[in-house]
């Protein structure tokens, strides 16, 4: 299950806020950085806003991811969020490195002058599998830090996360909607 972030003291320590019906929504765009506990995890082919959602004590909403999406560069049509599974299949923690690949042991082929091409063998670099453990531990980190939906008491974080395989540099403004149980707003956020 989701559990989310833990929310920032204050909507203020967020780059962007606005106010739905009594409850302040306070955001961040961190391109396609995936921040976690652990540290950030990198995808390209989709982005990631993170959300702290404020209102008095004691108040609670009924969440939903799908209450939120992100215009890019004022187009028309607003991209919807994605749930975290598929997030998760493109995923990268740039702080794992590859085993080094064993030795290449050289054929008698490849000795020889004569045309047998075996020198070509070599520039193709081996395909490297991210071993299971390492993809489960990407994934549980991804999950944890997704905004968790239905009933929650405020105030409440995570991460919502958008299908852009664009680069950051071409992104000029991005707003935020939200058009939910606590009403409508559109905060702008800092590319």
């Amino acid at each position: 299950e989701a559990k989310g972030m833990p929310p920032r003291t204050s909507p203020a320590e967020y780059l962007a806020h606005g106010q739905a019906g009594a409850m302040t929504i306070a955001a961040e765009f961190t391109g396609h950085s995936v921040p976690t506990a652990q540290g950030p995890l990198t995808t390209e082919d989709y982005v990631a806003v993170e959300l702290g959602l404020f209102g008095a004590p004691d108040a609670k909403i009924r969440l939903s991811a799908n209450d939120f999406s992100l215009r890019v560069n004022g187009k028309k049509s607003a991209l919807t969020t994605e749930p975290y599974g598929r997030v998760v299949a493109n995923v990268k923690d740039p702080e794992w490195e590859p085993p080094e690949p064993p030795a290449s042991k050289k054929s008698a082929l490849s000795t020889g002058g004569g045309g047998g091409g075996g020198g070509q063998q070599d520039s193709t670099p081996p395909v490297v599998h991210i071993p299971i453990g390492v993809q489960r531990a990407m994934a549980q980190r991804v999950q944890k830090a997704t905004l968790p939906e239905g009933d929650r008491a405020l105030p409440v974080a995570g991460l919502i996360y958008f299908q852009y395989r664009g680069k950051e540099k071409g992104v000029r403004t991005l707003e935020l909607i939200y058009s939910g149980p606590a009403g409508k707003a559109t905060i702008e956020l800092h590319p």
